[in-house]
């Protein structure tokens, strides 16, 4: 869904030093490896209770609390990895709770981790001609940073990309 895009923003020799390799969350190297992706599925709420359950009922993320989200995440062979996502006000106005109305169950958006998400971001706007979702980083979950951009695929479809920096160990 976002590798096409990711290929070419690739192609820009900084962005690509930015972007952490697979299996990489914090951690630095040179080039460009595979990066780490999570894809985010956003789930109602009794949905969201039973994927939990059934996986063990692992650790919540601490989500800030100006964000309308619950989560945690699936880690599975081969570095695949989905972060669960639901609202923690069904009905109500926060991303998740309007993503869910308008579109129902399924893929909210595609994270790519990042060493520092700031200077990623202003080389998508610069170079790229994208506009952040939000106009400077914010807290996300963990103690990670973000920001987001909504951007059209190669295909013509919308996704939403999160770029995320880890909290550092």
């Amino acid at each position: 869904m976002c590798m096409p895009l990711l290929r070419q923003w690739a192609g820009d020799p900084e962005f690509r030093e930015l972007v952490l390799p697979r299996g990489s969350k914090s951690s630095a190297g040179s080039g460009f490896a595979p990066p780490t992706i999570v894809v985010g599925i956003a789930v109602e709420p009794e949905a969201f209770q039973k994927i939990h359950a059934a996986n063990g009922s692992s650790k919540l993320a601490d989500v800030p609390p100006d964000q309308d989200a619950t989560e945690f995440e699936l880690h599975f062979e081969e570095h695949i990895e989905l972060d669960i996502l639901t609202t923690r006000e069904p009905g109500g106005k926060g991303a998740i709770a309007r993503f869910l109305a308008k579109f129902g169950e399924g893929i909210q958006q595609v994270e790519i981790y990042v060493r520092e998400v700031e200077r990623a971001t202003e080389i998508l706007g610069a170079r790229f001609g994208l506009a952040p979702v939000y106009p400077a980083t914010r807290a996300g979950a963990d103690g990670t940073r973000v920001n987001f951009f909504l951007v059209t695929t190669p295909g013509g479809k919308k996704v939403l990309i999160e770029l995320v920096e880890a909290k550092l160990k």
